[in-house]
């Protein structure tokens, strides 16, 4: 070993090795720096690339400066990184100033850990982008205040679109009318909207990962629905109408879309069902379809569906070569009983009438309703013509019986019908329908309650009724109307004691045309009212030049029609007429046929009472034809019965008119009312009614109609010895 003291190094030397020495130091610790700045440097570009590939970009503000530095991507979007600085303001949108302030002032007073806030940014293009910005303090002076803070910004701009959308279609799912339900590939429920829910009646926690056979109907088999499940799985998507059941238990019909979506692998997927409730559109369709097929007071086919079926009837007449016939039918007088009784009454009775018809003609044949009292029967597979006569008269003897309005009243209506034939008549709907309707005009005009089968000389009366509809307009004006008397005779003691005015027409054109013809159509018009009241002024002015003759006891009949009784104040008019006039009222009587009277006599015998207050008497004529109740027929304020001719015609030799008559005069005179006996022609008929009571006759034995000058010269010349030797009954007298 060598011993320090036997060194002998100069000090230059000395101080060559330290220098050495501490040129080794420094050159191994730059190294070491540049190895570590290195090292950094590779981590702050590390930093900078994840930064680059997570979208995020990292910002240096400085509190009291206001600048803000970033390192942005460059213009290639690549990963190196690039520097810029400017005035926060510079960057922010203008409406973001505030926003921005309000941020930074919460994060410098400690209100928040962190500064979070999202605000829009110049985009370097002209544009904005959304960005959401967070940092924290990385430098603080001596007081503890921040005066740097980093961070990172993310461009947000579709994010927040996409939330919006998001928003949009969460509201647009939470508002929709429609229910929907997201289920997934086992078809359990995974999410549902309020619609669906308001729909089922279920909650939402009672739905979610259950299966979609929870709605189920049992209207439907569970195979049915394995059908659609099964083809949604396969074909993407199914639609239609099927049957769904509440929690309640209640059935609903919907509308339902099933489709599929899958996920961008196609490794998962989901079923979106949409569905609405149907129930109650269905119904109202269904609703639409009664009303445009089937009448709504009767539940009978309407005239559209009448002309489908006629159609299809028509087709397999045709092809079976077979007989149909169409029957069109209209109920007698029925406007006259609709407007005594009231509408609602009317309606009964066609409810009535319609369930009559319907059990008559059985439930294979078509019974419809055209409107009004019409109605239409299609009789198909006949054998022969003559089995549409026979339903026809079946129909007639069915309507005989009286038809129950309630429990109380009834009502004796009956109908005329026309028959026409395929293919005998026509080979179409219409011609078949307006053949029939043609030959019902003329069961009407042959006495109704009858049928007729057209006939092509049935046209020329149709024809003929439009024109004397026509030429009815102007006959007042023209003064074709004139009125003929026929006398009533008294049988105890012998004397005529008045007169009916009857209603003729003499048409320069068409010559005479009959009451029967022209004042159907008069009433239909409603003509009638006019010509009424010139019928009534007539015949007071008559009466009143009679009495200036002498003739100051006889009392004049005029006929009323329903339509002057119901419409208008026509107990104003009779007032008024008798009033000009100057005949006194109790020499006026007004004649009601039997069916008005008893249609509804509760309010009729109102209106009546009316004119019994002015002193006019009140007659019911052609009693027997329709169907009186002896309890409301006690409650009319009439005075004087008219039997029907078709009673008296029998006399004395018909066991029935034997039977009817003499008990009608005796029920009359029970209840205070005069008889007066219509039509006799024959002298045995005369000696049969005074010898069973009747008070008087009228009819051609004593007299025909006759003008106001014949009438009165005929008055004038009648003696009693003129009527032979009978035995009268006791006579009833009126007080």
């Amino acid at each position: 070993m060598i011993e320090p003291s036997q060194l002998h190094v100069p000090g230059a030397a000395v101080l060559m090795a330290l220098l050495v020495l501490l040129v080794v130091v420094l050159v191994r610790r730059r190294s070491s720096e540049r190895a570590y700045v290195a090292e950094i440097n590779d981590h702050i570009d590390r930093l900078k690339l994840a930064l680059w590939a997570t979208g995020e970009r990292y910002w240096d503000y400085h509190v009291g400066s206001g600048q803000l530095r970033r390192l942005l991507a460059d213009t290639h979007g690549e990963a190196r990184m690039l520097e810029d600085s400017m005035p926060v303001e510079a960057l922010l949108h203008p409406d973001d100033h505030a926003l921005a302030r309000e941020a930074l002032r919460r994060y410098l007073e400690g209100e928040c850990e962190r500064f979070q806030v999202q605000l829009r940014v110049a985009d370097g293009a002209g544009g904005w982008t959304w960005v959401r910005a967070r940092g924290r303090a990385v430098e603080r002076d001596n007081a503890g205040m921040v005066r740097r803070i980093a961070g990172t910004s993310l461009n947000v701009s579709a994010t927040r679109e996409a939330e919006r959308e998001r928003q949009i279609a969460a509201t647009v799912l939470r508002s929709m009318g429609e229910a929907v339900a997201v289920l997934d590939a086992e078809f359990r429920y995974v999410s549902v909207n309020p619609a669906f829910l308001r729909m089922t009646g279920y909650t939402e926690a009672e739905v979610l990962g259950q299966g979609a056979s929870l709605l189920d109907s049992a209207q439907n088999d569970s195979a049915f629905y394995r059908r659609i499940r099964a083809q949604a799985r396969r074909e993407g998507h199914w639609s239609g109408e099927l049957w769904q059941r509440r929690k309640d238990g209640d059935e609903l019909l919907s509308a339902l879309e099933l489709r599929t979506v899958r996920d961008a692998d196609e490794n998962s997927l989901l079923h979106v069902c949409v569905f609405t409730d149907i129930t109650q559109q269905k119904r109202t369709e269904q609703e639409l379809r009664y009303l445009a097929n089937f009448d709504t007071l009767t539940g009978l086919p309407n005239r559209s569906l009448l002309s489908e079926r006629l159609s299809r009837a028509i087709v397999r007449a045709h092809r079976e070569d077979s007989r149909l016939a169409v029957l069109f039918l209209d109920l007698d007088r029925f406007k006259d009983v609709n407007d005594s009784l009231g509408h609602a009454a009317g309606d009964r009775i066609l409810r009535a009438a319609a369930v009559r018809l319907q059990q008559t003609v059985g439930a294979q044949h078509t019974v419809a309703r055209l409107g009004g009292d019409e109605f239409t029967v299609v009789l198909e597979g006949l054998a022969q013509a003559d089995d549409a006569e026979h339903m026809a008269r079946e129909i007639i003897n069915a309507f005989g019986a009286p038809l129950s309005l309630d429990d109380r009243r009834e009502v004796s209506i009956s109908p005329s019908i026309g028959i026409s034939l395929y293919p005998d008549h026509a080979q179409v709907p219409t011609e078949l329908l307006k053949q029939a309707d043609t030959a019902m005009y003329q069961a009407k005009a042959a006495g109704r309650c009858t049928f007729m089968c057209y006939d092509d000389t049935m046209d020329l009366a149709v024809r003929q009724r439009a024109t004397i509809s026509g030429a009815l307009r102007k006959v007042l004006d023209r003064g074709e109307l004139r009125l003929v008397f026929q006398p009533r005779l008294s049988l105890s003691p012998p004397c005529i004691t008045g007169v009916e005015a009857l209603l003729r027409w003499s048409s320069p054109e068409h010559g005479d045309i009959p009451p029967a013809e022209f004042i159907p159509i008069a009433e239909e018009s409603g003509l009638i009212l006019e010509i009424g009241e010139w019928v009534l002024r007539e015949a007071c002015l008559v009466l009143q030049r009679w009495r200036q003759h002498g003739m100051d006891q006889l009392n004049v009949s005029v006929n009323v029609s329903v339509l002057q009784l119901l419409r208008g104040d026509f107990v104003g008019v009779v007032e008024r007429v008798l009033a000009d006039v100057g005949i006194p009222p109790h020499l006026l009587e007004l004649e009601l046929t039997e069916s008005v009277l008893m249609a509804n006599a509760e309010q009729t015998a109102e209106r009546l009472q009316a004119f019994r207050t002015l002193g006019v008497s009140l007659a019911i004529d052609d009693f027997g034809t329709g169907y009186s109740s002896l309890a409301y027929l006690k409650r009319l304020p009439i005075t004087t019965i008219k039997i029907d001719k078709a009673f008296v015609d029998g006399l004395p030799h018909d066991a029935e008119d034997a039977a009817i008559t003499p008990t009608i005069v005796a029920m009359a005179h029970s209840l205070g009312l005069r008889v007066v006996a219509e039509g006799v022609e024959t002298e045995a008929q005369m000696r049969f009614l005074a010898e069973r009571g009747c008070d008087e006759i009228q009819g051609f034995w004593v007299s025909p109609p006759l003008d106001a000058l014949q009438c009165l010269a005929f008055m004038r010349n009648w003696r009693p010895d003129d009527l032979p030797v009978v035995r009268h009954a006791p006579a009833v007298v009126l007080p």
